[in-house]
């Protein structure tokens, strides 16, 4: 008899949602295929669901887990993003509520600039909540670029010799840090009618304010530029420090081209290997 995941779940994961839920059944695998992530619409009764699993080395179910924990209970509370029902960090799983809606990304609502207003006055919510002063963010964002630099990638050498150049003159200094989502772009914002909301926080950290920016800068302001604004008056200010802005945009770069390699998104690391090119041009 076969299971009701159809076998895209490790058994204990099965199992707990089982017991925290009932009886479910699957309605559709949004699972994306590039990891191990498993991303399921699923059904209890009248009730609809996303369960999100991996396997134990998987660190975006932790981080999405730790961000439900403690910073989206605002964007909870504005009815932007879904609410945690159950999670185990033991299992790398989460089971949060089911939100209606379509991805924004490859529709109008992409290059729409109430979206973008939406999203920016979203971001405020979530960044505004909290903040702290870290000493060594920049030491550790700068030192993961060059660990993705020292591995396997196709940045051109003399773009790979320019970026570490850039790297290495770049003085960090402390900065203010808030929870930030990590990909905040039109791929992790569904429309339900007019209303944006938010969906994966695989990437949650505490990071500068503006590196939440960098994606949605890299994409959508470059085909649209009035989008650039439209954000900025939904968040209220532009949080963007110039110099700190510039290094940003060149990490990102880095670790776009690098990470999309690792993982055979061609596409997305074609972004990457223009992110980086734009910023190495802006320094």
């Amino acid at each position: 008899m076969s299971s009701w995941d159809s076998g895209l779940l490790a058994a204990p994961q099965r199992e707990f949602i089982r017991a925290k839920l009932g009886t479910p059944r699957l309605v559709e695998d949004f699972s994306w295929g590039l990891v191990d992530t498993r991303v399921l619409h699923i059904g209890v009764g009248g009730e609809q669901f996303i369960a999100k699993a991996a396997s134990p080395d998987n660190h975006h179910i932790h981080r999405e887990i730790t961000a439900h924990q403690s910073a989206t209970q605002p964007l909870v509370d504005l009815g932007l993003t879904s609410r945690l029902v159950a999670a185990s960090h033991d299992l790398n799983l989460l089971v949060i509520t089911y939100q209606e809606g379509v991805l924004a990304e490859g529709t109008p609502a992409e290059l729409d600039a109430d979206i973008h207003r939406q999203a920016g006055a979203a971001l405020r919510a979530l960044h505004a909540q909290s903040s702290r002063v870290d000493e060594e963010y920049e030491h550790r964002a700068t030192a993961r670029a060059f660990d993705w630099l020292d591995g396997e990638h196709r940045i051109a050498p003399a773009v790979e010799t320019d970026a570490r150049a850039a790297l290495r003159s770049y003085r960090p200094a402390a900065i203010e840090v808030v929870p930030t989502h990590g990909d905040w772009q039109p791929r992790n914002w569904l429309v339900a009618g007019s209303q944006l909301r938010v969906i994966d926080f695989g990437r949650f950290d505490w990071r500068p304010r503006a590196s939440d920016l960098c994606r949605v800068a890299a994409k959508q302001w470059r085909r649209a530029p009035d989008l650039e604004a439209a954000l900025l008056k939904g968040y209220g200010f532009d949080p963007r420090d110039e110099h700190v802005w510039k290094i940003d945009q060149l990490r990102e770069g880095i670790v776009t081209a690098a990470w999309a390699y690792s993982v055979g998104d061609e596409a997305f690391e074609q972004q990457g290997h223009r992110m980086l090119t734009e910023a190495l041009a802006r320094l």
